[in-house]
């Protein structure tokens, strides 16, 4: 497909975090974005149609003009904490995929990037590994993108689509929800406990080049048929997020650290008492695995088979993340 200006994207999930800033930057190159959205919304596109992915039908004439189809919608929800059930993930996931994909080929659409999941495979332990590492994933978020990873590439096979498959560490950019933003809140508050450097490496990836990644895989010919991760290439600990963090908002760092063996029996404790309440404590076994342990990944494949290369690291990203945060919310010093 060619990268020349005046293309027509449909972009799914177009309201989301990483989807707003991708029809940001598709329409400053020029391009038409028609946003799939849940709910009415205004934002950074040139049309919108709203459909509950998998549950809804498609709307009349989606992918009437549309040269491509870049696939972010979808629930992300860590289990543990949201408590959705497999058929939800498998409806919105698996099946909302498969009816793009159907939707896409009868209306002829050239190519079609899906943003997938690291959780697409299972997390490796200590090891930092590339796209080779395959492993199958263990909860149901993770089996149901790599089910419509699977529907992806055999659509690419079976009906000629340019098809690529995404898998993105946690993104990092101004906006950010979810988990980052919790953690920054957590420290900005005063309420995220001094850990010590627990040695762990978890991998992210900032906004812009998350985006860069994927017009190039709508782009090049060598994105054909391929599964990617993306990912910045900085082993992260928190430890070192944590100070990252606190020098960004200009809070201190405390010059004692918390124990580990007392983080390690919070998190017990906290299993038993959120088994008891029937909802899940802010530190639980859940909780500490995410803080402690590693997930640590290598874009290899992306850098050498579309020549992309991260130019972001969420230090330098960070005082933007600060800004805009205190841009949403005044009151915040």
């Amino acid at each position: 497909m060619s990268k020349a200006g005046g293309a027509h994207y449909l972009v799914t999930g177009a309201g989301g975090f990483v989807g707003t800033a991708l029809c940001r930057r598709l329409r400053a190159d020029g391009h038409r974005v028609r946003a799939l959205l849940r709910q009415p919304a205004d934002g950074p596109w040139d049309e919108r149609l709203t459909c509950d992915l998998g549950t809804d039908p498609l709307p009349v004439g989606l992918m009437d003009g549309i040269d491509g189809v870049f696939h972010l919608a979808g629930i992300a929800h860590v289990q543990d904490v949201a408590g959705i059930s497999d058929a939800v993930y498998k409806q919105v996931n698996v099946a909302g995929t498969a009816a793009l994909l159907d939707a896409a080929v009868t209306a002829g659409v050239r190519g079609f990037v899906y943003f997938s999941s690291i959780k697409a495979a299972a997390e490796p332990g200590e090891r930092c590994v590339d796209e080779t590492w395959d492993a199958w994933p263990a909860d149901a978020y993770g089996r149901s993108k790599r089910e419509a990873e699977a529907l992806v590439l055999r659509a690419g096979r079976e009906q000629g689509l340019h098809v690529c498959n995404l898998r993105p560490c946690l993104v990092y950019g101004p906006g950010v929800k979810g988990n980052l933003a919790r953690l920054i809140e957590a420290v900005d508050r005063g309420r995220f406990p001094p850990l010590p450097e627990l040695g762990n490496r978890r991998s992210m990836v900032g906004l812009d080049d998350l985006i860069d990644a994927a017009q190039r895989a709508m782009h090049m010919p060598e994105a054909r048929g391929r599964t990617f991760i993306v990912s910045d290439g900085v082993p992260y600990s928190t430890r070192s997020l944590y100070v990252d963090i606190a020098g960004a908002l200009g809070r201190p760092v405390p010059g004692w650290t918390l124990a580990i063996r007392l983080l390690r029996l919070g998190a017990r404790l906290g299993d038993a008492i959120g088994a008891l309440l029937s909802r899940p404590m802010p530190l639980n076994s859940a909780a500490w695995q995410r803080l402690a342990g590693s997930a640590c990944y290598r874009a290899d494949a992306l850098c050498a088979q579309l020549g992309w290369a991260p130019r972001q690291t969420f230090a330098a990203v960070l005082p933007e993340i600060i800004v805009a945060r205190q841009a949403a919310s005044p009151d915040r010093r």
